[in-house]
């Protein structure tokens, strides 16, 4: 968390008295700390009351002189407070921050996604400056990701997470016919937004493709939720260039955060091709975070934005686009009546829809 300064300290650094570089220094470092701290199992420990260093030493088997260092670090950024009372050592407590997202065991805890942020930008960054040098990706993701077991199940329980959350608004604006309505999604392999929708609309028949490692926790979501009969898996790589859409047409095709992960030219092959899939008047909806200011004016939702984009073309040569560069696309490929919803309470996220012509 960032450093809570003095005013007259912060003036400094913001009116370039003192290097702001030094400040940008000492966060990435608390970061790097804290990181070290959450997979260590400091704030955890730390949960069921304060613990002097050599208590939470032994507590998560570290070493006593390296445990206070680090401590101290995350004292100074605010991740733990500090009671020192006359003559006795030291006691570390959780702050307010920690205790709200920190916490492995808390519902919907910010852990997985700091953690998963924090191996990102420590590990996958490593090559980054080879990607911005030579203007092709020096990294690949998604095999990064299945090389790495855990952060892959940090991935998906993000993606699973968000889904949950922006899925009552996408059910809300979907239109769905009253007759029976078939529905293709694109890369949904959590199937979170097909188990939605078929929940609403009994009259949707769905078919959700992606790779076959993703679609194994989605095929599980589907049974859990008893939709077996009406939504199916199927193991599809839609990147393939001569790849067909399986099984058309479809009345409603889902592509939700499939857009930021392409390139423009593999964007409108892939609209061209599900458009040919689609009969007239049927329904394409598109769920990106858009490279726009949020409508909700947040700095730190644009913030992310960027930085989310800069990440995508890193490891797959995508980014996130503007509205009108996806209307343009959509329109290349045989769409029109195009219009977008801000997603709430995602400050980032938008429902694009759009007719085939």
């Amino acid at each position: 968390m960032p450093l809570n300064l003095p005013d007259a300290e912060w003036a400094d650094y913001a009116e370039a008295r003192a290097p702001g570089p030094h400040l940008d220094m000492l966060h990435a470092a608390g970061f790097r700390a804290a990181g070290a701290a959450l997979r260590l199992g400091v704030f955890d420990a730390l949960a069921a009351g304060p613990l002097t260093a050599p208590e939470l030493a032994k507590r998560i088997d570290g070493d006593e002189q390296a445990v206070t260092l680090l401590l101290d670090v995350l004292h100074v950024f605010s991740y733990l407070d500090k009671h020192v009372e006359p003559g006795g050592e030291p006691r570390y407590a959780n702050s307010e921050q920690a205790s709200r997202y920190l916490l492995s065991g808390t519902p919907d805890t910010y852990a997985t996604v700091f953690s998963f942020w924090h191996t990102i930008l420590i590990r996958f960054w490593d090559n980054l400056e080879e990607s911005v040098r030579t203007g092709v990706p020096a990294a690949s993701f998604y095999p990064w990701l299945e090389a790495r077991p855990a952060t892959l199940r940090q991935f998906q329980t993000m993606l699973t997470r968000l889904s949950r959350m922006l899925a009552p608004a996408v059910v809300d604006l979907l239109p769905v016919p009253d007759r029976p309505t078939r529905l293709l999604d694109v890369g949904g392999g959590h199937a979170s937004y097909s188990i939605a929708l078929c929940r609403r609309h009994p009259q949707l028949q769905a078919t959700v493709v992606d790779l076959a490692g993703a679609l194994a926790t989605g095929l599980e979501a589907v049974a859990a939720a008893g939709l077996a009969d009406r939504i199916t898996g199927l193991a599809w790589d839609f990147m393939s260039p001569i790849a067909e859409v399986p099984a058309p047409p479809y009345d409603i095709v889902l592509l939700f955060n499939i857009v930021h992960g392409l390139s423009p030219d593999q964007n409108v092959a892939l609209l061209r091709r599900l458009a040919d899939a689609m009969p007239s008047g049927a329904l394409l909806a598109v769920l990106e975070p858009l490279d726009e200011p949020p409508s909700s004016g947040s700095v730190t939702a644009d913030a992310f934005v960027k930085i989310f984009s800069l990440n995508l073309f890193h490891g797959q040569g995508g980014r996130a686009v503007a509205y009108d560069a996806l209307g343009e696309w959509l329109g290349a490929a045989g769409f029109a009546d195009i219009r977008r919803h801000a997603l709430h309470p995602s400050t980032n996220d938008n429902l694009i829809l759009a007719t085939r012509r």
